[in-house]
């Protein structure tokens, strides 16, 4: 592979010293501006097949072998566990949370309703908790 590209990067060489002499004879504008851009895209495809080159090598030793393993342990040893700790966060914080409702301010700029909901009395949400969420008047019930 490195061959291939070594024999394609002394043909560029060539073909561009061989135009620069062309351009220096004749001095011509439109000359130089094609060899500006013969030079971009000859080093563009250059750096392309160098990169080419250098996965397709990388890929020829097997690098990718281990990777598998090393997710099932990571996903043992790092991703359980850490749901773990999670989930034993949320239940003590649970045990420490009042179950208390808050006191209810009727503030004019919370639980407008211009019109009813369309389902029920109208007047809860569609996910209503009533410990959890007020009507416009207040909280439902008190008892728990």
């Amino acid at each position: 592979m490195f061959s291939r590209l070594h024999d394609y990067w002394t043909v560029l060489q060539e073909d561009r010293q061989k135009e620069s002499k062309r351009v220096e004879k004749t001095g011509s504008q439109n000359h130089r501006n094609y060899l500006d851009i013969n030079q971009k895209m000859s080093l563009a495809s250059a750096t392309f097949l160098t990169r080419r080159a250098l996965s397709a090598a990388a890929g020829a030793h097997g690098s990718h072998e281990g990777a598998g393993r090393t997710w099932k342990i990571l996903s043992f040893v790092v991703a359980l566990p850490g749901v773990g700790v999670c989930m034993a966060n949320a239940w003590m914080k649970m045990q420490h949370h009042s179950h208390e409702q808050p006191e209810f301010v009727p503030y004019t700029h919370l639980r407008i309703r211009t019109k009813a909901f369309p389902w029920g009395d109208g007047n809860h949400s569609l996910f209503h908790n009533s410990h959890a969420n007020p009507l416009p008047t207040g909280y439902e019930s008190s008892h728990h």
